[in-house]
């Protein structure tokens, strides 16, 4: 992908207002509540071209296995490589029900083996928000086909010509 022409994007960010207008300050000084500040989803242009997916090393997202990731059979995905290299590449209607705390079925190419790829999708496939913003990929059946494991390195992509997450491990504590 990175010998073809840029793929557009478009980013999508949190708008957050911390300044009521006239209306809801009045409506909190009637009910006798406190402003809260809120925040909402937005989808802007990025100043920046998308970030560029090099085929030879396409791994934008790595990290190593936790405890609780193997217990629970799911990848946490921090909040701001969700947005950046995933999210900017879904529709924003999607992406604002994810961000709504609805789990998305998502389709994952476990492409460990280059020659033999297997695919992992259904209701058993699902990107989620949790509690502080980060965001787990369900997906039990690839923790226990790759044997996953406490420190194995994994990396993940977002492939937009095909609208699948890519997988592979990287490296493996015990073979």
């Amino acid at each position: 992908m990175s010998d073809q022409k840029p793929l557009i994007s478009t980013k999508k960010t949190f708008f957050y207002n911390f300044f009521p207008s006239k209306d809801e300050e009045e409506a909190c000084k009637v009910n006798n509540t406190p402003w809260v500040p809120t925040r909402e989803l937005v989808e802007i242009r990025d100043l920046y071209p998308a970030p560029i997916i090099y085929l030879d090393n396409p791994w934008q997202i790595k990290k190593k296995i936790t405890g609780d990731e193997v217990v629970l059979g799911k990848v946490v995905i921090p909040f701001f490589e969700t947005f950046e290299y995933i999210l900017r590449y879904w529709e924003m209607d999607v992406t604002q029900s994810l961000v709504n705390g609805y789990g998305m079925c998502v389709d994952v190419w476990d492409v460990t083996e280059e020659n033999d790829p297997k695919k992992y999708e259904g209701e058993g496939v699902c990107l989620r928000k949790l509690y502080n913003d980060d965001y787990s990929l369900s997906i039990v059946g690839l923790f226990n086909d790759c044997r996953l494991d406490v420190g194995d390195e994994i990396g993940l992509y977002w492939d937009p010509r095909s609208s699948t997450l890519m997988f592979k491990l990287l490296s493996q504590v015990r073979p």
